[in-house]
């Protein structure tokens, strides 16, 4: 009786961390915080925009994001759809800035008992 319940314990409680983490990415996101996001970045980072797309390293990707962020201020994200399988979730939403709205989708990856970003995509 003891197994079952710990095992259905430890699969909620592993379940809310891998929102939880998605939930700060959002969050850090709707405030264009760069460095919070740059937090939850892989040690290299797929980052595409309308004109272009690149492999970064952590650092390099905090700052292309910082940059983005600094030219295009942000004012909102508006969450349109996420999900998850076993090991990895999406985000789509709408990137709402001073420049327009860029459609971006945010994908997360349990690696090493953590969550990290592996890919963010900015589109018009």
């Amino acid at each position: 009786m003891k197994r079952p319940t710990l095992c259905l314990l430890a699969i909620i409680l592993f379940s809310s961390f891998f929102y939880i983490s998605l939930t700060n990415i959002i969050n850090a996101m709707k405030s264009g915080n760069a460095t919070e996001v740059a937090k939850y970045f892989d040690e290299t980072v797929e980052i595409t925009f309308a004109d272009k797309s690149n492999s970064y390293s952590k650092q390099k990707a905090e700052q292309v994001i910082r940059d983005f962020f600094t030219k295009n201020s942000v004012s909102s994200f508006d969450v349109i759809h996420q999900s998850k399988n076993d090991d990895s979730q999406y985000c789509i939403g709408n990137l709402i800035t001073k420049n327009g709205t860029f459609r971006t989708m945010i994908y997360v990856k349990q690696k090493n008992q953590k969550q990290v970003i592996q890919e963010l995509r900015f589109g018009q």
